[in-house]
């Protein structure tokens, strides 16, 4: 791999990591709701489980998905099918207007939340960026384009999946920055409430569309 090669993929990957979806909101809104420190393990999460679907793209399973189409719809209503929950489940949290309570492990800084364990973020970043099938499809196709066929392929992927980590938690640290920024506004249950429904109707949108869009 040529350094023009690498900094196309530069390209490419920071375009396509900057635009909005299901991680990039699964991340702005712990970091609103739990602060962007606690929000790191959800960051974590989803870059896990992106760098893993790299890892199967590139082990073939991708190709696998695109040869069997049954296979890859269930994957993709069953991730679609998580979304929409995630969404409900978010529109009907219930919250209230309190003083905010300490930023202590396992517990939320918006009051009317239950608690949170670092664990339960992390689980809930890596289900959200594993829930796309379409990813898969799209490594498996992204990154053969990059790779020179004539060296040895392992460290060139290395590099790739390296690269694209690196990008993609500069994005990630800019959403829940974002997010950081109206933490403090959530304190008022009205609001709270507001931003519930608003994130909860974004991620049942998601869900529609992966349901509904064929590959």
């Amino acid at each position: 791999m040529n350094l023009h090669t690498w900094w196309l993929f530069v390209a490419t990957v920071f375009v396509i990591s900057a635009i909005p979806g299901p991680n990039m909101l699964v991340v702005m809104t712990h970091s609103a709701q739990h602060t962007m420190r606690r929000a790191t393990a959800t960051m974590a999460g989803c870059l896990s489980a992106l760098v893993l679907m790299l890892s199967i793209s590139a082990a073939g399973l991708g190709v696998f998905l695109k040869a069997w189409p049954t296979m890859f719809d269930a994957l993709r209503l069953i991730g679609a099918a998580y979304l929409i929950y995630l969404g409900v489940k978010s529109w009907r949290a219930n919250v209230a207007d309190a003083a905010p309570v300490a930023d202590a492990p396992g517990l939320d800084t918006i009051p009317g939340r239950p608690g949170r364990s670092l664990g339960a973020l992390y689980r809930n970043g890596f289900l959200v960026a594993s829930s796309n099938p379409k990813a898969i499809l799209f490594a498996a196709a992204l990154l053969p384009q990059f790779i020179d066929a004539s060296k040895a392929t392992l460290p060139q992927f290395g590099i790739l999946v390296a690269t694209f980590a690196v990008i993609e938690v500069s994005w990630y640290l800019v959403y829940a920055a974002c997010g950081a920024r109206i933490g403090s506004t959530l304190k008022s249950g009205r609001v709270a409430r507001a931003f519930n429904r608003l994130t909860g109707g974004v991620f049942v949108g998601f869900g529609a569309m992966m349901a509904l869009v064929r590959h």
